[in-house]
């Protein structure tokens, strides 16, 4: 007998989403944090890439940027860091590439109070110390504020971070590589004694000007940026030292690193923001084990920033639904298994470009530096800039699922559905976190055959001054499982529907 749905091991913001994923589509959910209370550490500063597409489709982004620093600041313009560069996409009309700054306490905050609101029971606190599987259910030993206890559920998720215990207890290898560096990382207010230039340069009395962006030395990796009355401070360097994860960051101790870097004595005014991290390049062999699933850090490493958490929630969003489906006894038998096998490849393309920067951002002496000039000379041509963005946004999946329509295997992004950023007409489409026929040409004959399974798939119906489809499968995490082309005829696009909906979603309803 279970006692819940699913097992969810992890509050960070992949675990989080997922409970909320999982209440949104009617599962009994319980969440399990080992620590007691919540981290008031910013690991992540906001919120980049495809998730912010899919929180739109969710009608739930402007939730998101009420909770981020200052609602009624814009958006910051897309300038984003990259190997120890800066890649510019303000040229772009519609760069691939956007953020919201949302410091992840505040994040992890909306995402818990959506969870609950969904009916996830949260428990802090308590810790998984061992876990059983059979054919049925999947058994997990816990230790609470109270006591040893087991629950049992369908499935367990394991979203613990790097040093997963659930993908230990799985047996689940997690080859990779870990980097002998320390990156500090801090936003700070500007001190009296220095100033902040219109390029975002520092002036220093005693030194002069530090650039904005990175200097490599012979030591580490600096960066500075500043803005107003702010200004961000950064340094990688080799340390044999390990640090506990739970212990902050303190002003003196990033002091003492820039002046090992850059070798000079950096004032900084208050912290605003201050973490710690090392980096790794870790992949597991596979996200599921029988009724056991990786997600996020405890799936992946990445030895750049800005991307784990775009990762970790799009993880969420894609195996929530294929969950949900399967206690429904909905699913096709083979459904689970894609969740593996579309992460994984999904996480190969960010650990291309996150190994490739750290090939960039270690660079030093002339060879360094020249590599790094001719990769920004390239990158101020739009098409290796839409690459970029893509593979940072997430958006970059490699091949693509079928050769039946270039988006089948795509993101419905607003560039894939020839529309303006944020078009009202599509927030909100994925609302339930159900499958949708999105119909853009008023196709009666498609919106009766998707009706055959209803309560599974929602049709909505839209106008598109020039739609790159007829009518587009669009799945719960955004992703394109079918297109009809342009003007195809019914003959044809009805029976590739009705086997795509079989393939994804099972039998029909009626």
């Amino acid at each position: 007998m279970v006692d819940v749905d699913v097992v969810v091991v992890g509050a960070g913001p992949t675990g989080l989403m997922l409970a909320g994923e999982l209440g949104q589509a009617g599962m009994r959910a319980l969440l399990l944090e080992r620590r007691p209370e919540p981290s008031e550490m910013a690991k992540a500063g906001g919120l980049a890439g495809q998730i912010l597409q899919l929180l739109h489709y969710r009608g739930e982004l402007d939730r998101f940027r009420e909770a981020s620093t200052d609602p009624a600041r814009p958006a910051p313009a897309p300038r984003f860091p990259f190997g120890g560069l800066h890649l510019d996409f303000t040229q772009l009309e519609d760069p691939p590439m956007r953020a919201m700054l949302l410091p992840q306490p505040r994040l992890e905050g909306v995402l818990a109070a959506r969870a609950i609101e969904r009916g996830a029971d949260v428990r802090r606190g308590h810790e998984v110390v061992d876990l059983r599987q059979d054919d049925d259910a999947v058994t997990v030993e816990v230790r609470g504020p109270d006591g040893p206890y087991e629950v049992a559920a369908q499935f367990l998720v394991g979203c613990d971070g790097g040093r997963s215990r659930v993908r230990d207890l799985a047996g689940i290898p997690f080859p990779g590589t870990s980097f002998p560096e320390i990156e500090r990382l801090a936003s700070v207010t500007v001190p009296d004694s220095v100033t902040v230039l219109d390029d975002g340069s520092l002036d220093i009395p005693g030194v002069g000007q530090i650039p904005f962006g990175y200097t490599a030395t012979e030591r580490g990796v600096f960066a500075c940026s500043g803005m107003g009355d702010t200004m961000g401070v950064y340094t990688a360097e080799v340390e044999a030292t390990e640090y506990d994860d739970d212990a902050p960051m303190t002003v003196a101790e990033l002091r003492a690193s820039v002046s090992r870097v850059l070798g000079i004595d950096l004032q900084l005014g208050e912290p605003l923001r201050m973490t710690r991290f090392g980096y790794s390049a870790k992949q597991a062999d596979t996200y599921r084990d029988g009724r056991v699933f990786l997600a996020g850090d405890a799936a992946h490493l990445f030895p750049a920033g800005g991307v784990a958490v775009n990762a970790g929630m799009l993880d969420a969003a894609n195996l929530a639904w294929k969950l949900a489906d399967s206690v429904h006894g909905w699913a096709p038998t083979v459904l689970l298994d894609t969740y593996s096998h579309e992460r994984r490849a999904a996480a190969e393309r960010t650990l291309l470009h996150t190994r490739a920067q750290v090939a960039l951002r270690r660079g030093y002496g002339p060879g360094g530096d020249a590599l790094r000039t001719l990769f920004l000379e390239l990158t101020a041509d739009e098409q290796p800039l839409r690459r970029l963005g893509a593979l940072m946004a997430g958006t970059d999946l490699g091949s693509p699922m079928s050769d039946t329509h270039p988006l089948v295997g795509t993101f419905a992004t607003d560039r894939a559905l020839h529309v303006d950023h944020e078009d009202p007409r599509f927030a909100g489409v994925l609302r339930r976190g159900r499958p949708v026929l999105l119909d853009l040409t008023d196709h009666a004959e498609l919106r009766e055959l998707a009706g055959q399974w209803r309560g599974r798939v929602d049709v909505v119906s839209a106008t598109i001054d020039e739609p790159p489809a007829d009518a587009l499968l669009i799945l719960p995490d955004a992703r394109i499982a079918w297109a009809a082309t342009v003007d195809e005829p019914g003959k044809t696009a009805l029976p590739a529907l009705r086997e795509a909906l079989t393939t994804w979603f099972g039998a029909p309803s009626t």
